[in-house]
């Protein structure tokens, strides 16, 4: 999979590791602004047993 996103990105091998790059951090900034939050209001990690 990771292979024919290298071949399918366009200019030298710098410029795919740059778009890689930044295509992660879009990924991560997008998981932590709408992801995370949506996940966290349903999973029990802030549920307290000790009262």
């Amino acid at each position: 999979m990771y292979a024919a996103l290298w071949r399918s990105l366009p200019g030298p091998a710098w410029v795919r590791a740059l778009t890689c790059v930044v295509l992660v951090a879009v990924v991560v900034a997008v998981l932590f602004e709408w992801g995370f939050p949506a996940l966290a209001e349903v999973l029990p990690f802030n549920d307290n047993t000790v009262g």
